[in-house]
C-alpha cells in the first residue's frame, strides 16, 4: 500500500484510479490508513464474497492472497500481479504510463 502511495502522483496523472480492498472492517481500513498515510480508498470486503468470488482466498491462512489488478475502463484486466510480484507496483505504474502515452 505504502509502495502505491508513493506512486499515486504518476497514477493519477496517467488517468488512473487507485482503490485498496481487505476483508478487514471498514473502520480498521481507516484506522491502517491512517497509520501509514494511504489517502486513496481502501474498500472493505468484510465477510470475503468478493475476495472468494476472485479465488483469492486462501483456506490454509484464512486469509487472501496478496494481488494487484490494472483493470481497463471497458472492465477487463490488464495487468495483474499476485502474491511476491504484487508487492512492488513498478510494473502496473509502468503500464499506465505507457497508456497514457499511447493515447
Amino acid at each position: 500500500m505504502k509502495a502505491f502511495q508513493q506512486n499515486l502522483k504518476k497514477l493519477e496523472a496517467a488517468d488512473t484510479q487507485v482503490l485498496g480492498v481487505s476483508m478487514d472492517s471498514p473502520f480498521a481500513n481507516k484506522a491502517f490508513a491512517d497509520s501509514i498515510g494511504v489517502t486513496f480508498p481502501l474498500l472493505s470486503d468484510w465477510g470475503g464474497d468478493v475476495t472468494r468470488e476472485y479465488g483469492l482466498y486462501v483456506d490454509q491462512y484464512k486469509a487472501p492472497r496478496r494481488v494487484n489488478y490494472l483493470i481497463g475502463k471497458d472492465g477487463k484486466i490488464i495487468e495483474e500481479q499476485i502474491d511476491k510480484d504484487a508487492i512492488d507496483p513498478t510494473k502496473i505504474v509502468d503500464v499506465c504510463e505507457r497508456k497514457k502515452v499511447s493515447r
